[in-house]
């Protein structure tokens, strides 16, 4: 099931009410950005068993861009436009962790 917030205030009020397996922030969304969502997301999740992965989505390509997103407590990231197959990957990918994670096997 997909869930859509149109900013980092809206998303942080969907995860207030429930619990996602997997995050796609936006880098540039209006109100508050992908990485302070993010960042209030980290701190949210502090002291908990449960860690949410969060994807990057970002038409930011330049050189650093990446270490930017992974610096502020993204898993990983992905650039615009995006390429179905890349982003199924990740998906994927965290999917497997969580399964890991889950089992006390990560």
């Amino acid at each position: 099931t997909v869930a859509i917030a149109g900013n980092g205030r809206g998303a942080l009020a969907m995860l207030a009410e429930q619990f996602f397996d997997l995050i796609l922030m936006d880098v540039q969304m209006p109100e508050m950005d992908g990485f302070e969502a993010t960042s209030l997301i980290r701190q949210n999740g502090r002291g908990t068993a449960r860690h949410i992965p969060i994807i990057a989505m970002t038409a930011h390509a330049m050189a650093g861009d990446r270490d930017r997103c992974i610096e502020a407590g993204m898993d990983s990231y992905i650039s615009k436009p995006v390429a179905t197959s890349n982003l199924l990957d990740l998906v994927a990918q965290h999917a497997d962790e969580n399964q890991r994670r889950v089992a006390g096997r990560i």
